[in-house]
């Protein structure tokens, strides 16, 4: 008997199904949209990428409406607490200091740090950054893990925090720092963008899982954890990976 519940809960999963039922709610979602692959604007001036098209999916199952709206960064998670948003999907990696003032879906994905240099600096090695007496500089976005992790790695007085990582790329190509330290998955994506200027060849600093995040007791929370299980379980989330994250050809 316990085998055939078990069985039937995970069709029903697959199949869709879910308990709850939004009704159409039209939720506020906060994001930092400058942060390609995962949330940015088109030339059309729409919102687009993985974290949208994830929360799009779950909002399918949970029948809700998303509407992203883009705030910078920093203020992000303050905003969300006073209620300016409904919940944020900006790449936020999970961690304990933020679970304090903030809840947490289950994790959606997991990225590893990478440092992102310009191509003529590609045999630069993670020693290089971090070995005694290097006067190599690092970019990241203030308020990261990245910046924290850039701070472990070669102290404050090297460490460069920009508003944006578009802010850090931009001063990388500038030569006002030596690296990037970021995700790798959007350091893929900005050496796309900057094809023959950049290059990613430091990879798997630490691995981080991401997470949206709501009020403290907010009951989207298990709303979603409920909608991301059956996306996970369906075949959607992997879809939507080979979507953005799959190497061009």
């Amino acid at each position: 008997m316990k085998r055939f519940l078990f069985l039937l809960v995970a069709t029903l999963i697959a199949s869709g199904f879910a308990q709850t039922n939004l009704e159409g709610r039209v939720l506020r979602v906060g994001s930092d949209t400058t942060y390609p692959p995962f949330e940015m604007v088109n030339d059309q001036g729409e919102t687009v990428g993985f974290d949208v098209d994830v929360v799009s999916a779950i909002c399918e199952v949970i029948n809700c409406v998303p509407e992203f709206i883009t705030t910078a960064w920093d203020g992000i998670f303050p905003a969300l607490a006073n209620g300016e948003f409904d919940m944020v999907a900006s790449g936020v990696s999970i961690t304990a200091e933020r679970d304090e003032i903030v809840d947490f879906s289950d994790p959606y994905l997991v990225v590893g740090q990478s440092i992102t240099t310009r191509v003529e600096d590609a045999a630069l090695t993670q020693d290089d950054f971090t070995s005694e007496g290097s006067r190599l500089t690092l970019g990241a976005q203030l308020g990261t893990t990245n910046a924290q992790l850039g701070q472990e790695l070669v102290g404050d007085a090297r460490m460069r925090l920009y508003d944006t990582f578009n802010a850090a790329v931009l001063a990388l190509l500038n030569g006002d720092v030596d690296g990037v330290i970021i995700d790798d998955t959007t350091a893929d994506a900005f050496v796309q963008q900057y094809s023959g200027d950049l290059i990613v060849e430091i990879r798997g600093l630490t691995s981080d899982p991401l997470g949206l995040v709501f009020q403290e007791g907010d009951p989207l929370q298990d709303a979603f954890n409920e909608g991301l299980a059956v996306i996970l379980a369906d075949g959607t989330m992997d879809e939507l990976k080979l979507k953005w994250f799959a190497p061009e050809e």
